[in-house]
């Protein structure tokens, strides 16, 4: 009898779990319940019966839903690389922050520290294609460390480059120099040969200190207060990229001094400074050496993934690359690659759709250094140069990032909150269209004070003495446009670099994060083309035009990509099998003695 009425309760269930398969009933009180998915159901119970998984061991489905996850701290190699890209940046921002007004002002110094005299828009279109070409030399880089060099190699090679870029800059800055017209030809000479050095650099350092990582799975861990956790990579992975952004942006505080030693001593001891510490950079590079895990470099396998893309583009098929289904298909013709191969190369293809949006971002991003520096020459500076005030953002990116990292990221996960990546890219477009916003708001007070209003430093009223006088508007106002753009790029720019390395095939790291930065190459692009309305009084619908852009990029992106979110953990399953590198010497490390 038992037997029969539990068949009919079967049989009932079935008949109903066939008419509503997964849609929402009713209860009796007739509110909604949403029935729960079987396979996860007989998981979690399967997983919670199963007792706890001891320290050390992956965590189970079930774990994994209702533990803390936390991050693991960085090996000592990871340091020692963010203290080379630390003086890398102090080098390169203390001298770009510069250019602005070393191409701009007057030869004569009639307006401040002798320069190249070749006026705002010079200044503000070589300033462009500076940052545009250090955007674009990152895919030279990268191709030659992820199939000739492997990264550490490929940093030293361009580390020389670098270093003859900046001894050209220093000497043609001399007076001695300037006054025989060596000035603008050395300027254009070293921009191009530090921007070859600095992009080699970029594409393989952040990959680089991202290796000196060896976690693959999550692990559980219990914490010295009785609680279990998991230690996810993920999170690791993202406190590596905000200390590494930590680094960039302590070294970028070079800006507080080279603005002084440019007003009172001349351009030329600023960049003597930048040369100094970027050998600062280089010796600990070779010194410590056998200090960093290096993977070595995978022969073609950049030629690889363009002929599997290619295979892919033929067939219109995302799978058409691999070799169980060219077998499937009649396709007879070998080749070097397995099919987890190219699960890898969709991953990053992934990665590199994302990226599409970026442009947009370091238009937004690029005024702090150009326009923002001829916004704070219209103001009043009290004695403080315009091009101090770039220090802003670095100050307010150190600030944060210890506030996010250490108490607003760790609480939301405790309450059950985590941005993933998507959210947080977003975040970083809204608060990038903030910044702009901002800035149209103090352009407009600009424009609305005396003594030349929409014509600053142009009219007769504004002239004393053969000196343009500013608008009566304090510089101060302009700092929360700094915080707001800081604060964007901790977002945005951090996740970037974080994204690029974590979706890219192992061998691929540096060609992934060279096509990051390229994204930075169009953003410079586009900014170029906006140099002919970047003059008074247009600027301040030029702030305004972008702003908007910015805000409703970051909305299409993340309806666009939100769903990419959901799937974070599925994506990192693919590194699972990656081998553990060391740096004594074995066959996976390169040796670099």
């Amino acid at each position: 009898m038992a037997q029969n009425h539990e068949d009919t309760a079967a049989e009932l269930h079935e008949t109903l779990g066939e008419r509503l398969p997964n849609k929402e009933t009713t209860d009796l009180a007739g509110g909604y319940i949403t029935p729960a998915d079987p396979e996860k159901k007989i998981l979690s119970s399967a997983d919670s019966e199963s007792g706890p998984t001891p320290d050390g061991a992956e965590p189970n489905e079930f774990e994994k839903g209702s533990l803390r996850r936390i991050g693991e701290n960085l090996p000592a190699s990871a340091f020692l690389i963010a203290v080379v890209e630390l003086t890398e940046r102090f080098t390169y921002y203390g001298a770009q922050g510069l250019f602005q007004n070393y191409i701009n002002n007057d030869p004569n110094g009639a307006d401040g520290p002798k320069g190249l005299g070749m006026g705002h828009q010079a200044a503000t279109g070589l300033n462009l294609f500076f940052q545009w070409f250090c955007y674009v030399t990152p895919i030279l880089g990268a191709i030659i460390a992820d199939q000739y060099l492997g990264k550490y190699k490929t940093i030293l090679v361009f580390c020389a480059f670098y270093w003859v870029g900046l001894v050209v800059l220093w000497t043609t800055s001399l007076p001695a120099a300037m006054a025989n017209g060596a000035g603008i030809p050395g300027y254009i000479v070293a921009i191009i040969v530090i921007g070859l050095g600095t992009g080699g650099i970029k594409s393989n350092i952040a990959p680089l200190i991202a290796d000196q990582y060896q976690r693959r799975v999550m692990a559980i861990k219990t914490e010295s207060n009785g609680e279990r956790v998991i230690i996810d990579p993920a999170i690791t992975y993202q406190r590596i990229y905000m200390i590494f952004y930590w680094c960039i942006n302590l070294g970028s505080l070079s800006l507080m001094a080279t603005p002084f030693m440019e007003k009172y001593k001349g351009f030329w001891t600023a960049y003597l400074m930048c040369f100094c510490v970027f050998n600062i950079g280089i010796a600990t590079l070779v010194l410590r050496r056998k200090t960093f895990v290096n993977r070595p470099p995978q022969g073609s396998v950049i030629t690889d993934a363009f002929k599997a893309l290619g295979m892919m583009i033929a067939a219109r098929n995302m799978d058409a690359a691999k070799p169980s289904w060219r077998a499937e298909h009649g396709k007879d013709k070998p080749v070097p690659w397995n099919d987890h191969f190219v699960e890898e190369l969709k991953r990053a293809l992934r990665a590199c759709k994302v990226f599409v949006f970026y442009p947009i971002f370091w238009v937004c991003y690029g005024q702090f250094s150009t326009n923002f520096v001829t916004q704070a020459g219209q103001m009043e500076g009290h004695g403080m140069p315009n091009d101090f005030m770039q220090n802003f953002d670095p100050i307010s990116i150190l600030i944060f990032t210890p506030i996010l990292e250490k108490l607003v990221y760790p609480l939301l996960r405790k309450a059950g909150i985590e941005l993933k990546p998507i959210m947080r890219i977003t975040i970083g477009f809204w608060l990038g269209a903030i910044c702009l916003a901002y800035a149209a708001i103090v352009q407009h007070l600009i424009y609305s004070a005396g003594p030349c209003y929409e014509s600053p430093g142009e009219c007769p009223e504004g002239m004393n003495g053969g000196t343009s006088l500013p608008n009566h508007v304090h510089i101060a106002v302009q700092t929360p446009a700094y915080i707001f753009i800081g604060l964007s790029e901790i977002f945005i720019s951090v996740t970037g670099l974080e994204y690029a390395y974590t979706k890219a095939p192992p061998n691929m790291k540096s060609f992934v994060q060279s096509i990051y930065l390229f994204t930075n190459a169009f953003g410079s692009a586009i900014s170029e083309a906006l140099v002919s309305v970047a003059v008074d009084p247009k600027f301040l619908w030029m702030y305004t035009g972008v702003a908007c852009s910015s805000a409703v990029v970051g909305c299409i992106f993340y309806f666009t990509f939100r769903h990419y979110d959901a799937e974070e953990d599925k994506m990192y399953e693919l590194d699972r099998d990656q081998p553990v590198l060391n740096s004594e010497g074995v066959k996976e490390v390169e040796n670099d003695d």
